[in-house]
């Protein structure tokens, strides 16, 4: 895991995002514990109330269970729900990319253009 401690993004904020991420893309299990609130906080080298923040909020969304004296382990996932969660964040990256465009003086042609090369080059790739 990942933290950058000045990148204006809250660190208990960056934790979530990233289990969430991993969770998402099934990286890890139905089932599985993520690592404990103590050790990713040692880890990390941050305090574990952070540690505990994340894992809090990852809980309100449904994604982890809190089991007392265990930690916490992911959640099943729907598949249906995984897809909207997916669909929205390309959405808001598209969104993102639009603004950017948009900043960039890019014509709609222009944008449609370099999505087309993306999608050759991801079906190249695959």
């Amino acid at each position: 895991m990942i933290i950058l401690q000045n990148s204006g993004v809250p660190i208990y904020r960056q934790i979530k995002d990233q289990f969430k991420a991993d969770i998402l893309a099934e990286k890890y299990a139905q089932g599985e514990y993520l690592p404990s609130i103590r050790s990713l906080a040692k880890e990390l080298k941050i305090s574990v109330i952070t540690t505990m923040k994340a894992y809090e909020e990852l809980e309100s969304e449904g994604l982890v269970t809190a089991v007392p004296g265990k930690g916490f382990y992911v959640n099943a996932q729907d598949s249906q729900m995984l897809r909207e969660q997916h669909i929205r964040r390309v959405e808001a990256a598209l969104s993102e990319a639009l603004a950017a465009a948009e900043i960039a003086g890019m014509s709609d042609e222009e944008i449609r253009s370099t999505l087309e090369a993306l999608l050759l080059l991801r079906d190249t790739s695959v």
